[in-house]
């Protein structure tokens, strides 16, 4: 078989899908590790610190030219997963267009892994959402108030993400999207490692654990973000 025969077979999407999710959800982390950095605004840390750590380090990540270019590789894995799930999608939905005759339940699979083109539906149009307020002023309209910390000037995405998160709205849907996001990695997360041939049940047990883990602690704590900046908890 050819490497282009392979990679449009049923395997090859596969793989693509498991692959381009996995470095996404190492993006995750490293998201999630910046974005923890706006809680040392809060009392308990540094109550005058005003973004200043989040605003260093979103500068970091804005000015590496090493990021950068993992940036371009971000957006090139995201499209793939996108294409290749929906993909996927369309052609299990062909093979079942029969169905069961006793209806399965859960007992087949469950709800959200039949599921992953509605919650990834969703959440690609949080990800639209999240680049029109963040990326695009950030990256290419440069219009945010600028900062100056020492000798090094920063874009003050801090007061950006304060802004933002006053409008009830604005909080809710992120929250909403948050929630797809569990639903998405409880399933996309052990699915991607079983692709890979992971298949041995002692492992499988523990990357259960660990799959629920990851998929209930992340999205709380990028949930926890725009409500505790909606309630006052953090502010510029």
């Amino acid at each position: 078989m050819k490497w282009s025969e392979f990679f449009t077979s049923s395997i090859g999407k596969k793989l693509i899908m498991s692959l381009s999710g996995l470095f996404l959800i190492s993006f995750l982390v490293v998201h999630v590790g910046l974005n923890l950095t706006v809680f040392n605004d809060l009392p308990i840390f540094d109550s005058n610190d005003n973004g200043r750590m989040f605003n260093k380090a979103a500068h970091f990540m804005g000015s590496t030219v090493v990021i950068r270019i993992m940036e371009i590789g971000l957006f090139l894995f995201f499209f793939l997963h996108i294409i290749q799930g929906y993909v996927l999608t369309v052609q299990n939905r062909a093979k079942r267009k029969v169905g069961y005759k006793i209806p399965m339940g859960n007992r087949g699979s469950t709800w959200y892994s039949k599921s992953m083109g509605l919650l990834g539906t969703l959440l690609l149009f949080f990800l639209i959402m999240h680049v029109a307020h963040f990326w695009v002023p950030s990256r290419i309209t440069h219009d945010l108030t600028p900062v100056q910390y020492g000798d090094m000037e920063a874009h003050n995405l801090f007061e950006r993400m304060v802004d933002v998160f006053q409008n009830p709205w604005v909080v809710l849907l992120y929250v909403l999207g948050c929630i797809s996001l569990a639903w998405h990695l409880l399933h996309g997360f052990q699915s991607a490692f079983r692709t890979l041939g992971l298949s041995n049940h002692r492992y499988i047990d523990t990357l259960k654990a660990l799959g629920a883990g990851f998929s209930i602690l992340v999205p709380i704590l990028f949930a926890l973000m725009p409500i505790a900046m909606y309630l006052g908890w953090i502010h510029g």
